[in-house]
Parts: C-alpha cells; structure tokens; sequence
C-alpha cells in the first residue's frame, strides 16, 4: 500500500489522482477536513468517473509533527510519497517552517526506517539546490549549497529536510529527492502558489521584475515521482524542470493564454529595496503579514537557470512545453471563474 503526505496539496492532489487511475491502493494524509474539497476538485479536472476514484482512497487525519497519528497512518505501508511541506518566505515563520519541513520530514524518515518502507520519494524544491556564480551557467544537482547566502527561509528548511532524507538513505533507506521549480497547475488560485499568479494576471497583474525562475508542469511532476519509485534507482535527487523563463515573459505568455492585458512595468531593484524595507516596518509597528522580505527581493531580481538534463537522461523524459502547461492550466482556471 502506497503512502501520500500533503494529499490536498497540489503536487499530492494531482499524484493521488494518478495512482488511483492506475488502480494503485493509497492511503493519504490530510490535516483540515475543508481541505478535501480541494483534491475532490483536482479529481474533476481529469475524469467523469472522479468521484469512484476518489472514494478507493484512505484518508487517515494526521499531522507529520504528530508521531502517534503518523504511525496508524503508517500500517501495512510499503512505499512513501512525502509530499507535505509549509510554503513561506516570511522570517517570521521561521520556527513553524523548521517545526514541519525539517522535524516533520525527520519524522517521516524515522517512521520509514522504523517501518521497514520500501522506498521513500520526497518532493524537495529547486530552493534547496545550490546557486552559482555565473549567470550563465546552468544550475544542476551537484551545485553546492552555500550556508553563508542569504537564503530564504523556505530555502533554508527544505535543504534542512532533504539533509534528513539523506541521512535516512545511510541508515539503509531507499530514497529518490525531485526539486521541481515553480510547479503550474490548477485547482489552487489562492495562497502563494503558481495558482494565484494565474489570478493576479487576469485580474490585471501590470508590473514585473529583472527575475527568471524555472517551471515544470505538475502532471509531469507526478509522472516522474512515480516512474523514479518504479525504477531501480535509488538515493539519487534530480531537478524537474521543463524550462527557464524570465518573469515578464511568463506573464506575458499567460495573460495571452488568460485573453487579458499584457501591459507591464518593470519594477527596478532599488524600489523594491525601498518596498521590503516599508514592509518590514509594518511589520514591526503594526503587527502586518510579511508580503515582501529582503531574500524575496533578492529572489525576484535575480536570473536563475537549471539543468533538467539528469532526469531526462534517467528516464529517457520529455518535459511538456511550457506554453502548453500555461494554456491548460489558463483554461482551467476560466471554466473555475465561470463555474
């Protein structure tokens, strides 16, 4: 039996929905009950026969910092899709971010030693790769972390967990690491995910910045996890990413795919050091939600590329085309609007 953390998750949603259609047997975890709804939604996009695949799932309520509920959800288990993580640049979260990324990952490792779990496949991010000096070379998984940057704090837990994993692998575990960049796909247009950046471009999203970021499409991400659970490999990680793009042009590309307007100014660098340092005064007098901070700003104004070209050769994978992920997920994100 298969095991899915964070399954009202857009990654573990999508997985869920591929598992289940392969007539795999899944138990997943879940925290809130509302969350649900979303999976159920996810579901929608893909079959008329949804709802009969959703009901073959076993959902068991947990927390991956709860130890007693992980180890009922962890019975008769045979391989792990530890997919749940808290997204957040804010410093503030700091201590939330390294209570679930981090020690919740450690549990989810342990629970698998202890366990004697197949194989455990965890969803990393492009965050926690290292960085280069050179903007024009590409990013691969042998780039080596630099715990001096100025990393993120979201950057800073999930590198923190996937040291856990590796840990995990020299105490005999079997384990595969994906770091997906920005992963496009429907059913979440709120929060800070790719989904709500669908939402402020058609809600008429006019500026962008310097940056460029790398992205994948999610049902590409939930095809190679499971392909790489599959396969004979094992205690490798690759980066999943289909392919680089400046931010001007990714919203370029969806607000034609959105049938809204395409006009943009760029935000320059010293206006948004002037807006994080603002947001961080808020914060302080006022109590205000975090929305920018000095490594988001770094973050936005830099040019990152990748190299996808370890999973390819691994598995022999052809990534769908960005534009094409955009037009799906755009379409997805209409029909929800009109619904």
């Amino acid at each position: 039996m298969i095991l899915v953390t964070g399954g009202t998750g857009l990654v573990g949603s999508h997985l869920l929905y591929k598992l289940t259609s392969e007539g795999k047997k899944v138990r997943a975890i879940y925290r809130r009950a509302h969350k649900l709804e979303s999976a159920k939604h996810v579901f929608s996009y893909y079959s008329e026969n949804w709802e009969a695949l959703y009901n073959t799932i076993e959902w068991v309520e947990a927390d991956i910092t709860n130890i007693p509920r992980l180890q009922e959800a962890f019975i008769d288990i045979t391989h792990v899709y530890h997919c749940a993580a808290f997204i957040s640049f804010e410093p503030d979260k700091y201590r939330t971010l390294r209570k679930i990324n981090i020690k919740g990952t450690a549990n989810i490792v342990n629970l698998c030693i202890s366990f004697k779990i197949e194989k455990l496949c965890y969803v990393s991010s492009i965050a926690a790769i290292g960085q280069t000096n050179n903007p024009e070379k590409l990013i691969n998984e042998t780039s080596s972390w630099n715990p001096e940057e100025d990393n993120s704090v979201y950057a800073i837990t999930k590198y923190g967990a996937e040291l856990e994993v590796w840990r995990g692998s020299q105490e005999g575990l079997d384990v595969v690491v994906v770091n997906p960049g920005i992963i496009l796909g429907p059913g979440f247009w709120r929060g800070g995910g790719s989904g709500s950046l669908f939402k402020q471009i058609y809600n008429g999203l006019s500026f962008y910045t310097e940056g460029g970021s790398a992205y994948v499409d999610v049902y590409d991400v939930v095809d190679i996890m499971i392909r790489l659970m599959q396969s004979e490999i094992k205690n490798e990680g690759y980066i999943l990413i289909a392919e680089n793009l400046l931010f001007k042009d990714f919203n370029t590309k969806t607000a034609k795919a959105l049938s809204v307007s395409k006009k943009q100014k760029r935000i320059k660098p010293w206006q948004l050091n002037v807006l994080w340092r603002l947001d961080w005064l808020k914060h302080k007098l006022f109590g205000k939600r975090r929305r920018l901070s000095k490594q988001l700003a770094k973050t936005i104004t830099s040019v990152t590329k990748h190299d996808n070209s370890k999973i390819k050769s691994a598995l022999d994978y052809k990534f769908t085309p960005l534009e094409v992920s955009i037009k799906k997920v755009s379409e997805l994100f209409l029909k929800d609007l009109k619904d």
